[in-house]
């Protein structure tokens, strides 16, 4: 904006002390860095040039031209630039619509990586059209009034009523309740001429991304993390890429191929999504416990917690996952903690010597727990004489008969069971561990009081007694004789 000097006396007090304001944080983006996002070179990388002194969008970060779609879809491994693509986005959209929907995973990822993150919107407007945020209302408002409200998907009833004119969906593959979440927010987008949504995410071979991909109003974008190496740390290279690139996470992960089904896992993703269940469609349970697995002894250093619950249907139902890496005494606590929250009545360790300090700090940390108490911790032990492989192989078929659902989608979990592939690493994933650990407690505990369903015939001869021809066999035999 160029004013003239006759312009610039006729402004008001105010109107000067506003404008004085609004130079000054042009002059602290400059500083910082901070140029205009999009830039019109077609084939820019994003790296500084004449017209754009800092870092900007490059040509795949740049939102789909012409009006024939509805979601934008950028399907990218990590680091490639997915959450300030979506940020700038929706800093855009505020310019001139007034409702937007900013929803992750979970209530926690919305504020700390779309709002608050280091390439989220806070971070990414300019300080002339930085948006206020007001966390007690979960909303972020802008200097002309338009209005983001932050959601959770692990809360889809939140979604019911509100209406908005687009959205952000960050992180869609790992949604937990993925396809009613998705439901909820679509029903939402009713506002204006054109609701529109755009979709950051890693992929995962999931109903709902194939759906959307095949979809001729989805406009996708595929990128790499190589794409943007030039703005990762060096850390992040040495630590990560050089760790996954080439491996089967590094696909999915760095890579963003979305991988069907590996011949040889454990199991397949087909299984885990045909027996996938809502908390709805759970039924009563005979018994729950906690699979607790170490960090150290697979192939990850994060201390596996994982729920199970065996129902009254004899199937299983896993109900979450907390691994994490954690110090042994946070771990312990931790599985307590899962303990309480889900009703569970043990923990399930595996009984091996090298790892009887796990069972000793849980017994500690009961007593820290629990002071003056003789009541000895819920601890349980599963056997660990036969290999990793063979004792996962009977939780394997489990999956293969839809006898184990999951409770929603667990991310990490499955990308462990889909990836680890028995035949070419021994050890395997400390989820996996613990989730197998739990089972196959709940198989060996239940298995006494199952109801067996036992032909009368077969019982009577056992029992000495005579009894007459099975029914379905003397209908055989005379069908023959006819």
């Amino acid at each position: 904006m160029i004013l003239t000097p006759a312009e610039l006396a006729a402004l008001t007090p105010a109107e000067l002390e506003e404008l004085a304001e609004g130079l000054e944080k042009l002059v602290l983006d400059r500083e910082a860095g901070k140029v205009p996002w999009l830039c019109d070179i077609p084939d820019c990388d994003g790296q500084p040039h004449p017209g754009r002194p800092g870092r900007h969008s490059r040509a795949a970060q740049r939102p789909p031209e012409g009006d024939d779609w509805d979601v934008w879809l950028a399907l990218a491994g990590r680091g490639w630039g997915k959450t300030r693509t979506g940020a700038e986005w929706v800093i855009e959209q505020a310019r001139h619509l007034e409702r937007g929907a900013l929803i992750g995973p979970t209530a926690a990822d919305t504020r700390d990586i779309l709002v608050e993150g280091e390439s989220g919107i806070l971070a990414s407007a300019p300080a002339t059209f930085r948006p206020d945020y007001q966390p007690s209302k979960r909303r972020l408002v802008y200097p002309n009034g338009a209005i983001q409200v932050c959601y959770s998907a692990d809360e889809p009833d939140r979604l019911r009523g509100p209406q908005h004119h687009y959205g952000w969906f960050d992180e869609l593959a790992a949604w937990r309740y993925l396809q009613y979440a998705w439901d909820m927010a679509q029903m939402g987008m009713r506002l204006g001429q054109h609701p529109r949504i755009c979709i950051t995410t890693t992929p995962r071979p999931l109903p709902l991304i194939k759906q959307l991909l095949k979809d001729e109003r989805t406009a996708v974008v595929r990128g790499s993390t190589y794409d943007n190496l030039d703005n990762l740390a060096d850390t992040f290279r040495r630590a990560v890429i050089a760790k996954y690139e080439g491996t089967t996470l590094g696909r999915q992960e760095l890579d963003a191929e979305v991988l069907e089904d590996l011949p040889g896992a454990l199991v397949a993703r087909a299984l885990i999504d045909r027996a996938r269940v809502t908390p709805a469609e759970v039924p009563e349970l005979i018994s729950m416990a906690v699979g607790m697995d170490p960090a150290g002894t697979g192939a990850g250093d994060e201390t596996g917690l994982v729920v199970t619950g065996w129902g009254v249907d004899q199937h299983h139902y896993v109900l979450a996952d907390a691994s994490a890496k954690r110090t042994p005494d946070q771990a312990a606590r931790a599985a307590y903690a899962l303990l309480e929250e889900h009703g569970a009545s043990y923990i399930v360790v595996e009984d091996n010597g090298p790892k009887d300090w796990l069972e000793e700090v849980l017994r500690r940390v009961w007593r820290d727990l629990h002071p003056g108490e003789t009541t000895p911790p819920p601890i349980r032990r599963v056997n660990a004489s036969k290999g990793k492989k063979l004792r996962a192989q009977p939780v394997a078929m489990l999956y293969e008969q839809g006898r184990v659902h999951h409770v929603g989608s667990l991310p990490e979990l499955e990308d462990q069971l889909t990836t680890w592939i028995p035949e070419e690493s021994p050890n395997s994933p400390d989820r996996v561990d613990a989730e197998v650990h739990a089972i196959t407690y709940q198989m060996k505990r239940d298995r006494g009081t199952r109801t067996e369903l036992v032909n009368p015939h077969t019982a009577a001869r056992k029992a000495g007694r005579v009894a007459a021809q099975h029914p379905a066999l003397k209908a055989r035999q005379a069908a023959r004789r006819a």
